[in-house]
């Protein structure tokens, strides 16, 4: 056990961690629910996602609910899973990446196990409130036939 005093800052950088690990906890039992509305408060309203549906990017609040929706639309349940969160926190920027899959019972009735994706957060403080501010998924490929792993595991 430590006795050296604790440093100005630690304290509210473990509570900031801490707000945003709930906020990570809030986005998955969101996505789990289909709620769109709730995840809608969780996101930034200039929020930029990177994610693996085209395009290449979706730019603003109402272009990432219309992906979750996509995604929605395309499971009759779903769960979301993540893995190996780290995190990094500033006064007023943090940003953490792990491994997310998303799977479940699509439209079809087709159970899946879905894939491992890279996932990075990106938050942004606003109103002592911790956005995401930016989210970017990413499937690893195999450089010699541009196919995409989707078979990885963390």
């Amino acid at each position: 056990m430590s006795t050296e005093p604790e440093t100005e800052t630690a304290a509210p950088r473990r509570a900031d961690q801490a707000a945003i690990r709930q906020r990570i906890e809030t986005l998955i039992r969101e996505l789990r629910a289909k709620d769109l509305d709730r995840l809608a408060a969780l996101y930034a309203p200039d929020v930029v996602s990177f994610d693996v549906e085209p395009p290449l990017q979706h730019v603003g609040l109402p272009a990432k609910l219309q992906n979750w929706s996509n995604a929605f639309a395309a499971f009759r349940e779903l769960d979301y899973e993540l893995r190996d969160l780290a995190l990094e926190v500033g006064d007023v920027v943090a940003f953490g990446h792990g491994f997310g899959r998303l799977s479940g019972t699509l439209a079809t009735g087709l159970v899946t196990s879905g894939m491992w994706v890279r996932a990075t957060f990106c938050f942004r403080k606003v109103d002592d409130v911790w956005l995401i501010a930016h989210d970017h998924v990413s499937v690893p490929f195999d450089i010699r036939s541009g196919r995409g792993l989707t078979d990885l595991e963390p």
